[in-house]
């Protein structure tokens, strides 16, 4: 470690103080929100020479970049996706960039490509964001993104000939594909054009339209979503049949939706008559059509950890569903699949849940809801899915990992009730032997919350470097789940816990909602009182305590770094989001507002005060260790947030420890090549070990 104080540039300061709701709020660095900005670039550039002297450190970066690519040589394979006679899935090959799409061909066994990201772009800068073929399995739409900037351009193909029969169709992003029928239309959601809004409201203002594959989407029908909230996401999806049309909105990414249903067999598909299944109730609601015309209702409604009821199309209304599956009060609802067909005595349903974030599955009778039996494992993981076939069967397909599995495909078969190994990964890695256990501890208010600790085997001297991992946010749970990273930090000796925190939806919709808006505090909370019992507990010590987070986890350890300085040796906060008062005015943030709060309304801006990083940077701490991982074309969390405060810490801090700013271009939020994610995972790896002293054979 170095002896001497890093020199950081001095960049201009502005005495910029805006009165906000009787608050004070200083901005100094206000123009680094601007990347056009000469100072903008100035700073990034000064930033350089800082994160390559720190390089020169890293002695361990060669093996965790060569770990990792060997941990990560396996590949990948996904589940099954039946249409017809024909076969679609997802596989990467060991040294492959990005997974590859196959289909099977009717009355063939031998898979063929259908889309290689790396074909349609040999520089590695396209990715393929998501694709659903036709009921019938004859064309597929696919959309895909240019330097990670997740703007999703949609195409069609024809499976048959691998002809691209239409496209391009811009301002997809997030759209989901209905296919009706016959494959020449589909519903789909798309933006308006950016020339028609405010600048401010250009990520914005989504609408449900009909496309007729070829047609011109100037022509495309609006179905829904004109006069609401700019804001709203849409859901859409049409039934096997081609019978009902469902639409759902939601205001951002609010824990909540509204619902429609449109029977497509009394009205056009041009102007679907829809009915309201739920509206401005508090609660999250899907509908899945059965093939016996049954309605199977999921929903979280008077229920946090979810049910699933059952309904006719001439009952919609709650009050005439039935509960089929009762919520259980210590396991959360993942996902269901309808077993079904004349080799099965009885049509059954095989239901998804997690007991304290570990998944678990029962099958039931589909008429009575009743327990048949209990269905084992292959370990204390995560299972997901299950995926039916559209035209039904006895065998339905999920996805299971743990910590020390890469992710493989199972199929449980109703006729036998067994769970067994359908596909694995192509390629064959050496995993380390580290152990997993959960363990629960108590939270600042006495809320008992869970961690992962996985831990070498065979090495007993304790305090070891550790890293802290963690979200919290938008009711997403970190379930038990393979990753090279960890396994290369433990193997070298090192410990790596992932906590439980509230806002995520690890306990439901209850455990989310304790850790979001007024109550965001609970999830700092969470993560102080998890390093002090890793501390308490002899695996590390303050010195040794290494905390990383990414996007709203990134909120978490840049709230954490400031909050407790003092605790934290070293941070890694990735693609962040810290200045909590401006969020709103780039990229998605005014989506995130039903999360977090609007800055613009007195009260929640207090809320908000009470923990932005940006504004919580005080000078004269000595600062842990500090990299700040930003990606230029990240069109989720601006990596303004990461500029600001970077150059906020370097200012304040007092201590040897460095803050640096690591900065990617073409990359955005999520996808990216192999190679892209191993350098990214083993600079993190190699900073976390320098300055908490772990040191790799």
């Amino acid at each position: 470690m170095t002896d001497t104080s890093p020199i950081y540039p001095s960049p201009a300061r502005l005495d910029l103080i805006e009165q906000l709701h009787g608050h004070e709020v200083a901005d100094p660095y206000r123009y680094l929100e601007d990347p056009t900005d000469a100072r903008t670039i100035q700073w990034r550039a000064d930033q350089e020479p800082l994160i390559r002297h720190e390089r020169t450190g890293w002695s361990t970066r060669p093996h965790f970049a060569e770990r990792i690519e060997q941990l990560m040589g396996s590949g990948t394979i996904s589940p099954p996706y039946f249409r017809n006679d024909r076969t679609f899935f997802m596989r990467r090959d060991p040294g492959q960039q990005f997974a590859v799409l196959y289909t099977i061909d009717p009355g063939s066994t031998q898979p063929r490509v259908l889309l290689d990201p790396m074909v349609l772009d040999p520089e590695g800068l396209t990715t393929l964001d998501s694709w659903q073929p036709s009921k019938d399995g004859t064309r597929i739409a696919y959309q895909i993104s240019i330097g990670g900037n997740e703007e999703s351009i949609l195409y069609v193909m024809d499976t048959t000939t691998g002809d691209v029969v239409d496209g391009p169709i811009d301002r997809c992003r997030y759209s989901p594909i209905a296919w009706l029928p016959g494959a020449d239309a589909f519903y789909y959601v798309r933006r308006l054009p950016p020339e028609d809004l405010p600048a401010a409201e250009a990520n914005f203002h989504r609408r449900v339209y009909l496309h007729f594959v070829g047609a011109d989407p100037l022509a495309d029908v609006l179905i829904f979503g004109a006069g609401m909230t700019m804001t709203n996401y849409y859901g859409v999806e049409v039934s096997r049949d081609g019978h009902w049309l469902q639409v759902s909105a939601a205001e951002g990414t609010e824990p909540r939706n509204d619902l429609w249903l449109a029977d497509l067999t009394t009205s056009s598909p041009e102007q679907p008559a829809f009915v309201l299944v739920q509206g401005d109730v508090d609660a999250q609601t899907g509908i899945d059509f059965g093939r016996n015309g049954l309605l199977y209702i999921s929903t979280d409604r008077e229920a946090p950890r979810g049910r699933v009821c059952v309904t006719d199309p001439e009952h919609l209304a709650a009050t005439d569903w039935r509960d089929l599956i009762d919520e259980d009060p210590d396991a959360v609802l993942d996902g269901f699949a309808i077993l079904d067909g004349p080799e099965l005595t009885q049509p059954m349903m095989l239901v998804v849940r997690t007991r304290h974030v570990i998944s678990e599955l029962t099958l039931h009778d589909l008429k009575s809801g009743a327990l048949i039996e209990r269905i084992d494992l292959p370990g204390a993981g995560t299972f997901a899915g299950p995926i039916e076939r559209p035209d039904g069967g006895p065998v339905v397909w999920g996805v299971y990992t743990d910590h020390t599995t890469v992710p493989q495909i199972y199929a449980f078969d109703g006729r036998t009730r067994e769970l067994s190994l359908y596909a694995a990964p192509p390629g064959v890695v050496d995993v380390p032997t580290v152990h997993s256990q959960q363990v629960t501890y108590t939270s600042a208010d006495g809320t008992l919350v869970r961690m992962f600790i996985i831990s070498p085997t065979g090495i007993a001297d304790q305090p070891r470097p550790t890293v802290l991992y963690g979200y919290g946010g938008f009711g997403i749970p970190l379930s038990p789940g393979y990753s090279a990273s960890v396994l290369a930090w433990v193997e070298a000796g090192g410990v790596w816990a992932v906590a439980n925190l509230r806002g995520g939806g690890e306990e439901g919709e209850e455990w989310h909602r304790a850790g979001m808006l007024a109550h965001k505090q609970n999830v700092f909370d969470d993560f102080h009182a998890a390093a002090e019992y890793l501390i308490e507990q002899g695996w590390t010590s303050r010195e040794q305590l290494a905390i990383n987070g990414g996007s709203n986890g990134g909120l978490l350890v840049g709230a954490a770094m400031t909050q407790r300085p003092d605790l934290y040796q070293v941070v890694v906060c990735v693609a962040p989001l810290l200045d909590m008062v401006r969020y709103t005015t780039s990229e998605l943030g005014p989506t995130w507002t039903v999360e977090y709060g609007d800055p613009d309304i007195a009260d929640e801006l207090g809320w908000l005060l009470g923990y932005s990083p940006y504004h919580r940077v005080v000078n004269g701490i000595d600062y842990p260790a500090t990299m700040f991982v930003a990606f230029d074309n990240d069109t989720r969390t601006d990596p303004m947030h990461a500029r600001k405060m970077c150059a906020a810490v370097q200012h304040a801090t007092t201590g040897m420890r460095p803050v640096l700013l690591r900065a990617e271009g073409d990359v955005g939020h999520g996808a990216r090549s192999t190679s892209k994610a191993i350098d990214e995972s083993a600079d993190m790896l190699a900073f976390m070990a320098r300055w908490t002293g772990l040191h790799t054979a």
